[in-house]
């Protein structure tokens, strides 16, 4: 199925697209299949993207105060251009300033069209509740790191914003059905809330969005933008990402950001391949800040062992960052975890990027304005092999580098 973002046929509308971290920024950019960029904001008004093309602002907000998050996704959509399509990323865990940042973004629309749910990440929505593999979010251990309970439900995470349930049996009631179930939203002045299972549903919903004209925005997971992205896109990007542009081999530098408990085997496929492993304990780095120098290892991961509460959580990340920068300024990196992967490309200047691919879903390949390759991705995506899988589409031919030497650490 094809659909122009401006009705069947139509001129290719831009897309300006918001998220509150980098990764899912990334993820946004390679799912909407259209040639744009990612920038790195709030960093005043940002250029508009021009037909056909879309911009993807990371706000860089999920760790703001409420008012602060929803005043930097307010200064965005009014730098929109006329016609532009609007599309809020949100969190398929639903964390962040959902409320305050919804609210903001639901200003001056005719309707917000909300779907949370990720497929591809056994992420579904059902009876207007998340569940991640069959298993009510709340439920589940996905918030231990946060610092309140999880949600029992998308309209209890969007506050006093006004919502209206769009069950699956009407998602799946076909075009007409779906169509006049979100006017009938609208004009009792609430905002949708779609459940979805699969991909095909999360398609309906964004079909149905599109067709209803100017006006209506959206709002969800990079589920729904890869919606978008089939309906109204083209095959923009070439997956599994592209080697180095100007043919030369950086090192590779792996920075594991992450709490998750899928962390330690991932990294453990990457030392089967010779990578070499440095380690940094919360206590070092919150008590005596180091910098790594250059890695002379083809591949050299870090990763941050103990434990910090979410009190530190920040701190912590800004600074890994510290401590990796100078040694990240001549490698290709590969960053995990939306808050580790912006404070590190803070620390060395990087203010836009432009996607070239995806090896996985969620493991986005951008590279810098200097052509550097940088590869984000969630904290909480992919499998025992994620890693392996992006240094790989990285360095073919670097499946089993031997470390030359270890990438030594400096006070």
């Amino acid at each position: 199925m094809s659909l122009s973002a401006s009705g069947p046929g139509g001129p290719a509308r831009p897309v300006l697209a918001v998220a509150d971290d980098l990764s899912g920024a990334a993820e946004t950019a390679v799912a909407l299949r259209s040639p744009g960029r990612i920038l790195l904001g709030p960093a005043g008004a940002p250029e508009p993207p021009a037909p056909g093309e879309s911009l993807v602002v990371d706000l860089d907000s999920r760790q703001l105060p409420a008012a602060e998050a929803a005043r930097a996704v307010r200064d965005v959509t009014l730098t929109a251009p006329p016609g532009a399509l609007l599309f809020k990323k949100v969190d398929s865990l639903l964390r962040g300033n959902l409320a305050a940042e919804a609210a903001a973004y639901a200003q001056d629309a005719r309707g917000v069209v909300i779907a949370t749910a990720l497929p591809p990440a056994g992420r579904s929505v059902r009876d207007g509740v998340v569940r991640l593999r069959g298993v009510p979010l709340h439920e589940t251990d996905a918030w231990r790191a946060e610092t309140r309970p999880a949600p029992p439900s998308v309209a209890a995470a969007l506050g006093g914003l006004p919502t209206a349930p769009v069950p699956l049996t009407a998602v799946r009631g076909g075009p007409g059905a779906l169509r006049d179930a979100l006017r009938a939203c609208f004009a009792q002045g609430r905002h949708p809330v779609c459940d979805a299972e699969t991909e095909a549903d999360l398609d309906a919903v964004a079909a149905a969005a599109l067709e209803l004209g100017p006006g209506v925005r959206l709002l969800g997971t990079g589920g729904l933008a890869g919606a978008v992205g089939r309906l109204t896109g083209a095959d923009a990007f070439p997956s599994p990402a592209v080697p180095p542009a100007d043919g030369g081999v950086r090192p590779v530098l792996v920075v594991v950001g992450t709490a998750e408990p899928s962390a330690r085997g991932q990294i453990a496929h990457l030392l089967a391949d010779g990578a070499h492993h440095v380690s940094l304990t919360t206590e070092e780095l919150l008590g005596s800040p180091r910098r790594l120098e250059s890695p002379t290892a083809a591949v050299t991961v870090v990763r941050v062992t103990g434990t910090a509460g979410p009190a530190l959580a920040r701190r912590l990340v800004a600074a890994l960052a510290h401590a990796v920068a100078d040694a990240a300024r001549d490698c290709d990196l590969v960053l995990t975890g939306g808050e580790t992967a912006r404070r590190v490309l803070d620390a060395l200047r990087v203010t836009d990027l432009h996607p070239v691919g995806q090896v996985h879903h969620g493991a986005v390949h951008s590279r810098t304005p200097d052509g550097r390759s940088v590869v984000t991705r969630p904290g909480s995506y992919g499998e025992t092999d994620s890693l392996r899988r992006i240094v790989r589409s990285l360095r073919p031919t670097a499946e089993r580098a031997t470390p030359t030497a270890p990438a030594a650490a400096t006070p």
